[in-house]
């Protein structure tokens, strides 16, 4: 079995929209994950990590857990506090992290294992973005970068044409981008909003050991929300089950110019050399079976 188990590591904003906690809880549960590290962005990160330990004590796993990057790079903080924090006092949880680490801690493993490790980015991309300044070499060193991040046909799907984690950093998103990984994967905005479920539903099906503690955290998430969609776990399953998703290639690029649209992701289609994946299909059903088949 440790043969066919997939290294991960997770960078995430856990704490502000639900769906991280949720894709965490899939990567503890599911068996071809070999979950090397987590590392958390944006504001409170020491809360989000405190958060992303609840939910390994949980699973009776020790993953390391960073503190990672609090402010972006040159705009102003979008999402200063961990709302879901609220609900650590229910749950056992460490308190105590390596802080200012884990920039190095993504380039020391990455590079021990070099073309063996899936990195999934599922927040704004500060961390990567500073990962990838300071050692270039990286992204080729990745098995794949997989991103929840962006919009790639919003006119399609009715959307505007900015996804939060690209436009919490987007210089970040940008150097990101321009990066090139082996498998440079995205899963946007237009296609993880076609995997929702709603609130009574979610705590219907969120029983289970390791998705007791998501609930909890959904609680804080449904004092004004009543979904809950699957952004970040449908990025996450793609990992696993290559056919949840259809690709395609082409390029992205990412404005800065205009402030008002700094983070947009323009998505073009180009052949089978091209730099980026990105989705532009979702097979709900099939997703739905995988994501809760791993708690069974």
């Amino acid at each position: 079995m440790a043969a066919d188990r997939t290294k991960v590591i997770l960078d995430t904003d856990i704490g502000s929209d639900i769906d991280d906690a949720v894709c965490l809880a899939y990567l503890l549960a599911q068996q071809r994950c070999e979950l090397l590290g987590v590392t958390t962005v944006s504001g409170e990160p020491d809360k989000r990590a405190m958060l992303a330990s609840v939910q390994c004590k949980v699973a009776g796993k020790k993953i390391p857990i960073y503190p990672g990057t609090e402010a972006p790079l040159i705009i102003d903080q979008k999402q200063p506090k961990a709302p879901q924090a609220a609900a650590l006092p229910k749950w056992p949880h460490d308190k105590d992290f390596q802080r200012s680490e884990a920039v190095e801690f993504l380039r020391r493993t990455i590079r021990k294992h070099p073309g063996e490790i899936t990195l999934l980015t599922i927040g704004p991309l500060t961390n990567i973005a500073l990962l990838f300044s300071i050692d270039p070499e990286i992204p080729q060193l990745l098995k794949a970068l997989v991103l929840m991040c962006g919009v790639f046909e919003p006119e399609k799907r009715g959307h505007g044409p900015l996804e939060w984690n690209a436009m919490c950093d987007p210089h970040a998103t940008r150097i990101v981008y321009r990066a090139r990984a082996k498998i440079h994967r995205s899963i946007g905005l237009d296609v993880t909003m076609q995997v929702r479920m709603p609130k009574d539903e979610v705590r219907k099906r969120f029983q289970t050991k390791l998705l007791r503690p998501v609930l909890d955290f959904a609680e804080v998430w449904f004092e004004h929300a009543d979904t809950v969609t699957f952004h970040d776990p449908l990025a996450a399953t793609t990992i696993f089950d290559d056919r949840i998703c259809g690709f395609e290639k082409g390029t992205v690029e990412v404005e800065l110019a205009d402030e008002k649209l700094a983070g947009r992701t323009t998505w073009t289609a180009s052949g089978a050399d091209s730099h980026h994946e990105v989705a532009l299909t979702v097979d709900a059903n099939r997703f739905f079976e995988h994501y809760f088949g791993v708690f069974e």
